[in-house]
């Protein structure tokens, strides 16, 4: 297998917000490497043996239990400690562990924006692949201009990928997914925009982009925490217009 193309990200500061819960918090981020492109196809037929008709074009269609399989394949295939213990749908985040995996939520967002403070870290018709292009069907990698720290097609082409979860208080083991896809308008393909699914979903837009970096700590590590997993997962209040119940 070809390596994976990695670039050094440098630790800063990254502001999130939940549009739900009307929140915003800075989160402090140490220094981790980030994929420069998208996993293409090609890279996860050599792995996992997907079909690769298309070997430069971002593998997509690719649920997140698949992604988190890539990356603890890659990272075995590569002598490095597997990120992510897996049992059935149950994924464990090994913090320590230097294998890839994926970014959290910040990690995701402070790469994009790459020191840019807007919606966009440049032009949409020069940086991303997007509903003004007119297009099908993703396209291949690095076909755009890339940002400020040489990352391509974080924003347009396929939506990536994070660990962390959307809202666990109304939607359970979603995951979020960020970046916008082809078929999307600018509203949507934004550094700040969040989007999720199940951990078995997949859709033709949605891809993932591989990390790497292991931090001296226990459930938690660049803005995410298992203990305010469990804090957002709880809601005590008369369920909102819309909610699905959850058992």
């Amino acid at each position: 297998m070809a390596d994976i193309e990695l670039t050094g990200i440098p630790g800063g500061t990254v502001t999130l917000h939940d549009a739900r819960r009307k929140d915003r918090w800075s989160i402090e981020l140490e220094p981790f490497e980030l994929g420069v492109f998208a996993v293409t196809q090609r890279e996860l037929a050599e792995l996992i043996g997907e079909p690769a008709p298309h070997p430069r074009r971002p593998a997509s269609d690719v649920s997140w239990l698949r992604a988190v399989r890539f990356c603890n394949a890659a990272s075995e295939w590569e002598g490095l400690d597997p990120a992510y213990g897996v049992d059935g749908e149950d994924v464990t985040w090994h913090v320590d562990a230097d294998g890839y995996r994926l970014p959290t939520e910040a990690e995701w967002e402070f790469a994009c924006r790459a020191g840019s403070v807007g919606p966009q870290y440049g032009p949409l018709t020069e940086i991303a692949w997007t509903s003004a292009d007119g297009v099908s069907s993703p396209q291949n990698v690095g076909g755009k201009h890339p940002n400020a720290y040489g990352l391509f097609d974080t924003l347009g082409n396929v939506w990536e990928w994070c660990w962390d979860l959307l809202d666990p208080a109304r939607y359970g083991e979603y995951r979020v997914f960020r970046g916008g896809g082809f078929a999307d308008d600018a509203w949507s393909v934004r550094a700040s925009t969040r989007r999720g699914g199940g951990p078995r979903m997949h859709h033709e837009d949605v891809g993932f982009r591989v990390a790497r970096g292991g931090f001296d700590a226990v459930d938690e590590a660049q803005g995410w925490s298992a203990a305010a997993d469990r804090e957002r997962a709880v809601f005590d209040g008369p369920l909102p217009s819309g909610w699905t119940p959850r058992e």
